[in-house]
C-alpha cells in the first residue's frame, strides 16, 4: 500500500457538483492499493497515520500527531499512486489492485481508523472526484508498506 499524506488547513471532495466531504485542519490521505497487498500492512499504516508527529508544537517543531490534536482526517482512494511511467508516455497501472480487491482493503483500512480514532471523512471509492486542498507547510509524506 502507498499512502500520500498531506497536512492541510482544509480539504474537500466534490462528486457530481456536490460537496460530499469537507475537513478543516488535519490530514488528507490518498490511499493506493497494489495487486499483492493484503491486510498485513493495515495496522502499521493506520498507526503511522494517527501517530506521525507532523504538526507543530508551541515552539514551531513538528512534534505533535493527529491523535494528540484530534484534528480532521479525509481518506481518498487513489489507484494512480501505482502509476508506472518507465516506458512510453502513457502510465500503466498494472501494479494497482483490481477495483473489487482494492475496495475491500480500503474499507478495512477505514474501519481500522474508526476503531482507533474518530470517523474520517471519505471520498467515494471509484468515483470521479474533485479534491481541493490547502496544503499546510507544505507537508507531504509518502508511506509505503
Amino acid at each position: 500500500m502507498r499512502l500520500l499524506i498531506q497536512r492541510v488547513k482544509e480539504a474537500s471532495v466534490v462528486v457530481d457538483d456536490k460537496i460530499i466531504s469537507k475537513i478543516d485542519k488535519g490530514l488528507l490521505v490518498f490511499i493506493g492499493i497494489a495487486e499483492d497487498d493484503d491486510e498485513s500492512s493495515l495496522e502499521w499504516l493506520v498507526n503511522k497515520v494517527l501517530n506521525l508527529r507532523i504538526f507543530e508544537d508551541n515552539q514551531g517543531k513538528m512534534n505533535l500527531s493527529l491523535l494528540e490534536l484530534n484534528y480532521d482526517l479525509l481518506l481518498i482512494s487513489q489507484f494512480t499512486l501505482y502509476a508506472n511511467c518507465e516506458r512510453g508516455r502513457r502510465p500503466d497501472f498494472i501494479k494497482a489492485a483490481k477495483p473489487e480487491d482494492a475496495h475491500k482493503l480500503y474499507d478495512k483500512f477505514s474501519q481500522k481508523i474508526k476503531e482507533k480514532y474518530k470517523s474520517p471523512q471519505e471520498g467515494i471509492f471509484g468515483a470521479d472526484m474533485k479534491v481541493s486542498l490547502i496544503n499546510d507547510g507544505p507537508v507531504t509524506i509518502m508511506l509505503e508498506r
